[in-house]
Parts: structure tokens; C-alpha cells; sequence
């Protein structure tokens, strides 16, 4: 399997080989749990549980802005040329499509700003972020990017 840069969409069987792929090649893995809910509370939460945050984020408020900031930060302090994120079990819950649009974009905006030197200060980071559909649940419709 090829860890390339992006935010793919990929079923649940796949999700083996993309953590071997990442082991295999010492690359930071992180697999956020958010137990099949994608609204804003279950995404904070796993974020705060498993990504690297700098400065560490708030508990009592979720700023959208401020994970955006602190996820930034953990990853670039990683000196790592590359990282892959997974979240295997996503479904999205009714009334909270709008939180999982939300959490994609922050991470869509992560993947691109991470990778140039230009707002690195030269150290880019290449990050690979996997969702996967909760076993019971349906496709996310998110396309590739």
C-alpha cells in the first residue's frame, strides 16, 4: 500500500495495511476514535486523546480555529517528514453533517498548509489522513483530496 498525501476515503479493510505501511517505514501514526459519531464533541475528543496539540487545547471550550491551530502546531513539532492519520470509524450523525464537513476541512487545510516550506519555515510535512465508515455505517461521500 502507498501512503500518499491527502485525505482519502477507504474501507475498513484497508485500514491494516495502511497502519503496516506506516510502521514499516517509521512514519507517526495516529488513529483517532471518535466511536462511529462524527459531531464536534466526539472530533475534539479524539483529537485531544491522540494528536499531538501545541499549544495544548482548552477543555472546556471547542474553537474550531483553536484545534485547527493546535493540531498544526503538534504535527510541525513532530520533525517528521511525514504523517499519517487515521480515523477508522466515522458515520455520520444526523443533525451533524455540518461538524464532519467542518473537521474534514480543518484537516484538508492542515495537509496542504503543512506541506510548504514557505509556513514550515522549510521543515514541510507531508500528512496522509484515512477515513474510513464505522463498520455499520454508510459511505461518508467524501471524494479524495
Amino acid at each position: 500500500m502507498v501512503i500518499d498525501r491527502g485525505v482519502h476515503e477507504v474501507s475498513g479493510t484497508d485500514i491494516a495495511g495502511i497502519l503496516d505501511e506506516a510502521g514499516r517505514n517509521d512514519v507517526p501514526l495516529f488513529v483517532l476514535s471518535t466511536a462511529g459519531r462524527t459531531d464536534q464533541e466526539a472530533f475534539f475528543g479524539a483529537v485531544r486523546e491522540t494528536l499531538p496539540l501545541d499549544p495544548p487545547l482548552g477543555t472546556f471550550r471547542m474553537v474550531w480555529d483553536a484545534l485547527s491551530d493546535s493540531v498544526w502546531g503538534g504535527l510541525h513539532a513532530l520533525n517528521s517528514p511525514r504523517a499519517v492519520i487515521v480515523w477508522p470509524d466515522t458515520r455520520p450523525v444526523a443533525g451533524a453533517e455540518g461538524d464532519f464537513a467542518i473537521a474534514l476541512s480543518i484537516l484538508r487545510d492542515l495537509i496542504a498548509t503543512l506541506a510548504e516550506a514557505r509556513y514550515t519555515g522549510g521543515r514541510p510535512t507531508q500528512v496522509s489522513v484515512y477515513v474510513a465508515p464505522a463498520p455499520d455505517g454508510a459511505q461518508t461521500g467524501l471524494a479524495e483530496g
